[in-house]
């Protein structure tokens, strides 16, 4: 397991998913199509996906 940081590439928008993926050593795409799903369920799941994107830190 790798340290949770978003990715210089590899991305798609704002490299949330590519960083929890590469941590926990799960496939980014299937990372993706669980945010996707999981957006069309009612929640505060895009607030989430942007506090992630500001705390989690960019890969150096």
């Amino acid at each position: 397991m790798s340290t949770l940081q978003r990715p210089k590439s590899g991305t798609m928008i704002g490299g949330v998913c590519a960083a929890i993926a590469n941590r926990f050593g799960w496939s980014v795409t299937l990372v993706r199509l669980l945010t996707v799903a999981s957006i069309l369920i009612p929640g505060p799941q895009v607030i989430i996906y942007l506090i992630l994107w500001a705390f989690i830190p960019k890969e150096i």
